[in-house]
Parts: structure tokens; sequence; C-alpha cells
């Protein structure tokens, strides 16, 4: 009993070292337990296999670590309140779409070929006069002029204005002014909504 206890506590004591090699065990007739990390013979079986130890992730050269959220979205709080005053926009609103488009990043562009805070497609970009959709100013009022025009276009509802800025005007009301079935727009719709309550109750005194 003595001996089988001694193997149970060295088990404990080797699952407590980062980085454990293989343990064996192997239990004689008389039913006494050894256990070991270097096996003498073929009677020993694997009784926990080895996990290798915890690498600490190394940032690339140059790379800091990203600002947070809120620092990011501070960055842009003047341009996005001149913008959506310009246009009659809820501010919150127009954080929330950039918050899911890009992250507050105005050099983003996805595979489609978006681009900046509002990720503006080119055609969307040169419909609304942006010349430079890197350009923050440019970006968020080509992007706010375009959501107050879509919210106009389906009476103020906002999902629908949302679901039409991810897949069109067209696919919305090729679906008889729903949200469209396309995976991509039924996870964006929810997520846009869930930062604009968000901002909102944050904005309350």
């Amino acid at each position: 009993m003595r001996g089988c206890a001694a193997s149970w506590l060295l088990l404990g004591l080797l699952l407590c070292r980062p980085g454990w090699a293989d343990i064996y065990a192997y239990t004689a007739v008389d039913g006494a337990v050894t256990l070991s990390n270097m096996p003498t013979d073929d009677r020993y079986t694997v009784l926990v296999a080895a996990v290798p130890a915890a690498v600490p992730a190394v940032p690339p050269a140059g790379v800091g670590k990203p600002a947070p959220a809120s620092a990011r979205k501070a960055r842009y709080d003047r341009v996005v309140e001149d913008v959506s005053r310009a246009y009659g926009l809820d501010s919150a609103l127009v954080h929330a779409v950039i918050s899911v488009e890009s992250s507050y990043n105005p050099k983003a562009v996805s595979k489609a070929g978006a681009a900046g805070l509002m990720q503006l497609m080119p055609g969307t970009a040169k419909r609304y006069g942006v010349t430079d959709a890197f350009d923050p100013v440019q970006n968020v009022s080509g992007g706010a002029k375009y959501l107050r025009d879509l919210l106009d276009l389906f009476d103020s509802d906002v999902s629908l204005a949302l679901a039409a800025f991810n897949a069109g005007e067209q696919a919305v009301m090729k679906h008889g002014n729903r949200i469209p079935p396309y995976r991509e727009t039924l996870r964006y719709v929810p997520r846009v909504l869930d930062y604009y309550q968000r901002y909102r109750a944050a904005a309350v005194p």
C-alpha cells in the first residue's frame, strides 16, 4: 500500500512539471503499481502522454501591442461626430459599423477589395466622391452618406439598412425587403446592432 501511495505521489510530481515526458505504468500480479518515465521493459504501458511545454508567443519584430479598442475608437470620435451630424445620423451607429467593418484600422482592405474604416467598395467610393478610401475623413463621409441613403431607402429600418450596407441594396430588395439569407450578412447585422446598443448605452449620462 505504501509503494502504491509513493507511485501516485510520483505521478503527481511528474504532472506538475512543465513539459513532462510520457508516464508509464506497470501493475504486478500482487496489484502493486509501478510508475516510471523511463520504462525498463515491455510490460509498461503509457499512462499519461507527454504534453509539450508551452512556448511563449514572440511578436514579429517591429510590431507593438495593438491599442485598446476604446483608444482606437477615440481617435475618430471627432470625425464621426461631425460627419454624423452632417448627415443626420446617430454617431453610435456609424461607430458600430466601423467597429465591425475595420476595427478602426484606416488601412484595412478586404479580400473583395473594400477599403478603409467603413470598408467601401471601389464602386461605392466612386459613387460618393471618395477619391482616397484610406483617408479617414473621406471614408467616413462617404460611408455615412451611403448609410443615410440606405436608411431613407428602407424607411429608417436600421436592420435593413445595415444588411444593404453589407450585401447591397439590390440584395435586400431582391429578397422582399428582408435581410438576405447570406451567412455573412446574417452574422453582420446582429454584430453591428450589438455595438450600436452598447455605444448608445455608454453615451447616456
